[in-house]
């Protein structure tokens, strides 16, 4: 890994700025992220809403796209790990490259490690770093530590984000329903949600692959984030690349510093050759003359004499010239001048420096800690009936609590046909029983009126069928207010359009209807039945209002 190649600036940052970092790396690389996802969730979400309705069960898969989350995962840090060293990749390239490799931690993050809230954070330490046993899981410890909290917070709130936006989008239809039509909109969405057809269930699945789509690549995105400050807080590579800038701009002075160097180190002092020359002597023919030495030349006398030339001093010499103290009589001071310091006092401020205070900073911390150290209590074993009754009682407790959930299954296998088709989405098999249809039911509105409305209302209210007999009466009323009027309602009108449309009936029987409709709402929908005297009352109204013969 090539540290020095990263488009980012490296430095240690709090937890959230490490998941600003990463949210703003998916922002900037946006193209790059969200061309190869949706090239690869669009068919995986065709295909599983395609076998799911095929089943019968379009709830599974939701249920699937969600559980495949960590594999299409893959696409975003896939991307966001090259880009972040100035590679961005193409929609080819990524499509080949991000499911290539890691499949036994892939197998991790699809069956126990799927539920962890620190995925974002540790799926990189898996699919970046690879490895295998005891090793990867002691780097995926270390590299959590401290920022394993955020990461699990961040899973909430992306969570969170991502419903948010399932429901905004849902509600978002009931912006465009005029405010007049809005209290049926709501009636009749709810229907269907009690109904759950299958086109309102694949209309779910994509509102929530919707939502999926927008917020997960940001939430491994502020998993990325956080684990390249992880990696910058345990392995210093901002320390690394700071020393990496510092060796850079010191080989590009690397000639002149070389130089300087050898001029520093040099051990010995030139001087000009003042006085008398030296010359080897000749050996003498003389035995006596005694061994060959150097006889002191006058330079003027005689021919000129060969200046013996100094030898040079060898490595090892130099070194340990270099490592002898220097003499008190030495020629450094006359040669530095006033830039020249004693040894002795250089070591001093040395000294002073690690005695600094800010080198070694100190705390005070508080604590509780015993008076009498030596004075420990003594640890009196139990005795052995209260031993005894403590197993006894931990057995009564784990049998109780295998009862428990033993009774917790049971219960939810016997009330399975009521729960069962509710988690599926469907409606149940087992349906209500209908009520009786009678003459003049609203329900069978292709049905002819009765003769006398007045009296078949009447017999139905004293024969117990009191939501036949409203209803009965609420359609005579529909009917004798559109021959009134000459209005047309459409099928299926509701009770709002049917009020408007009596809007156009003298004050009489308009207010005659709107009774009508009022105590047929409470019973439809409220299951309210009014008192016998009030139904008769409205009835005896709407029977002088509209001419019914009683």
């Amino acid at each position: 890994m090539r540290i020095d190649a990263l488009t980012v600036v490296l430095r240690p940052r709090s937890s959230w700025e490490a998941v600003e970092l990463g949210t703003a790396l998916v922002r900037r690389h946006a193209r790059a992220v969200w061309r190869p996802w949706l090239a690869c969730t669009v068919p995986a979400f065709a295909i599983a809403n395609a076998l799911a309705w095929l089943a019968g069960t379009p709830v599974l898969a939701m249920l699937a796209m969600w559980w495949l989350k960590p594999l299409f995962d893959r696409i975003p840090l896939f991307v966001l790990s090259r880009a972040v060293f100035g590679e961005v990749p193409t929609t080819r390239v990524t499509l080949r490259g991000a499911f290539a490799g890691s499949r036994r931690a892939m197998l991790g993050y699809l069956t126990w490690r799927r539920l962890s809230p620190a995925r974002a954070l540790l799926m990189p330490v898996d699919v970046l770093e690879g490895g295998a046993g005891r090793a990867v899981r002691e780097r995926r410890r270390v590299l959590a530590g401290p920022a394993y909290g955020i990461a699990a917070l961040c899973f909430t709130v992306f969570a969170a984000f991502e419903t948010a936006l399932v429901v905004g989008l849902a509600v978002l239809a009931f912006l465009f329903v005029p405010n007049e039509y809005l209290q049926d909109a709501l009636r009749d969405a709810w229907q269907y949600i009690r109904d759950s057809p299958t086109w309102l269930q694949l209309l779910e699945n994509a509102l929530a692959w919707t939502a999926a789509s927008v917020i997960e690549p940001f939430y491994v995105g502020s998993g990325f984030g956080q684990y390249l400050n992880r990696r910058t807080e345990i392995e210093g590579w901002d320390i690394e690349l700071a020393f990496r800038r510092l060796r850079e701009r010191l080989l590009a002075a690397s000639s002149a510093m070389v130089l300087l160097a050898a001029l520093l180190t040099m051990p010995w002092t030139l001087h000009a050759q003042t006085g008398h020359a030296f010359v080897p002597a000749r050996p003498s023919a003389d035995p006596s003359a005694g061994h060959a030495g150097t006889t002191p030349v006058p330079q003027g006398a005689g021919p000129s004499p060969v200046v013996a030339p100094t030898p040079l001093p060898t490595a090892r010499q130099a070194m340990q010239t270099c490592k002898r103290p220097t003499p008190a009589g030495t020629d450094l001071p006359r040669i530095f001048g006033a830039d020249y310091r004693d040894p002795a006092a250089f070591a001093k401020a040395v000294d002073r420096a690690y005695d600094d205070q800010r080198l070694h900073p100190r705390r005070k911390v508080t604590m509780w800690v015993l008076r009498h150290p030596e004075r420990r209590p003594e640890q009196r074993d139990l005795p052995a009936w209260l031993r005894a009754f403590g197993r006894v009682l931990a057995a009564i407790s784990e049998f109780g609590m295998w009862l428990l959930l033993a009774g917790l299954v049971l219960l939810l296998a016997l009330t399975a046909k009521y729960w069962w088709p509710w988690l599926r989405g469907v409606a149940s098999d087992v349906s209500r029983p209908a009520a009786p249809v009678v003459e003049g039911v609203v329900d069978d509105a292709s049905a002819p009126l009765p003769d006398d409305i007045v009296a078949t209302a009447r017999r139905l209210w004293r024969d117990g069928q009191r939501r036949d007999a409203l209803a009965l009466v609420y359609r005579a009323a529909v009917e004798s207010m559109l021959k009134t009027t000459g209005r047309v309602l459409p099928p299926g009108a509701t009770e709002a359009q049917c009020l408007r449309a009596a809007q156009a009936l003298p004050e009489a029987p308009r207010r005659a209807f709107a009774r009508i409709v009022r105590l047929w709402q409470y019973a439809a929908w409220a299951e309210q039945m009014p008192p016998e005297a009030e139904f008769d009352a409205a009835l005896d109204e709407a029977a002088m209002r509209f001419g019914w013969r009683a």
